[in-house]
């Protein structure tokens, strides 16, 4: 094959090297400024939201702390994923070599099981709160919740490194001498890998939250009852609706990170163009879509926001 003049090689001295996809410049800059916007404005949500609960003691809520982790997920997608995966799209030369390579597969994945780890506490925690609010205070403590997130981290961590070692292999084929290549290994482990990490966790996650709207519509329909006559009975019936808004609140984030990462893996499933720009970058705006639902139903969260950007944390 022989070289032309105007075609852009990853090297120019070898025939077998990428040949460089050339786009107009200023098609080129936009999409850089459009994809830097989205992940330093990731960012800066993020470390509102991480700043606003980690620094107003009352905001230390077993909730909250799971919506801290949460951040601190989608703080790495913007902080790393989503800066990689823009670098990656628009630049088919890689140069970064083989280890940056394994390690943005590696925290992609983390990140992915992060989020839905934490997915599937936050319905839990709904889940007692709603149905079961008189024991939830008992149940669901602020320690056991720290230790049920350092858990769900370590266990993300350990299970991603194990199946990168075990399934996943990095090449740089020799037609393509710069080229993020990854190799998965075994069917059988990507589809048992593919059940334990979205499979079982997304079912978990919807049944929990139905059972919340079936118990959330029968003590809706209390409040207008003979019930809720009683000072102790009103005060529990408003407890079970604040309960209940912010598993609504909450519900909503769910779906929204279903509704960004279903479609992605079953483009994935069926083998049709995964990598494409629309669906490489999809799951990776949840990130940035998780601290603007906070933003509209959280009212803490306007206020602490406010708090932080002028500069009045010392206030209460």
């Amino acid at each position: 094959m022989e070289k032309h003049e105007d075609d852009q090689y990853c090297f120019q001295d070898r025939n077998s090297s990428c040949r460089n996809a050339l786009l107009s410049i200023s098609i080129y800059i936009t999409l850089y400024i459009f994809f830097s916007l989205i992940s330093a404005v990731t960012v800066f949500l993020n470390i509102l939201v991480i700043i606003s609960i980690s620094h107003f003691k009352q905001l230390h809520t077993p909730t909250n702390l799971l919506i801290l982790s949460l951040a601190v997920a989608d703080l790495l997608v913007g902080l790393i994923v989503i800066p990689v995966t823009m670098v990656a799209i628009m630049e088919p030369c890689w140069g970064f070599g083989e280890y940056f390579c394994a390690f943005q597969f590696y925290i992609s994945c983390l990140c992915t099981s992060l989020s839905l780890g934490n997915l599937v506490l936050i319905s839990i925690d709904r889940y007692v709160a709603v149905c079961d609010p008189l024991l939830y205070h008992s149940k669901i403590t602020t320690t056991r919740m720290m230790s049920c997130i350092s858990l769900t981290w370590c266990c993300c961590i350990i299970y991603r490194a194990a199946i990168m070692k075990i399934s996943v292999k990095v090449q740089v084929p020799s037609r393509c001498l710069k080229e993020c290549f990854i190799v998965e290994g075994s069917v059988w482990v990507n589809i048992i890998d593919l059940v334990f990490t979205m499979v079982v966790p997304c079912s978990v996650i919807i049944t929990l939250y139905m059972k919340i709207f079936v118990v959330a519509r029968s003590q809706a329909r209390k409040v207008f009852s003979k019930e809720a006559v009683s000072v102790s009975g009103v005060q529990t019936v408003q407890a079970n609706r604040s309960e209940t808004k912010a598993a609504k609140t909450l519900s909503i984030v769910v779906f929204t990170y279903l509704s960004c990462w279903i479609p992605f893996f079953l483009f994935y499933l069926v083998n049709l163009d995964s990598s494409s720009l629309f669906f490489s970058f999809l799951p990776l705006v949840n990130s940035l879509i998780n601290p603007i639902i906070y933003a509209f139903f959280y009212p803490w969260f306007k206020v602490t926001a406010k708090h932080i950007l002028t500069l009045k944390l010392r206030c209460s």
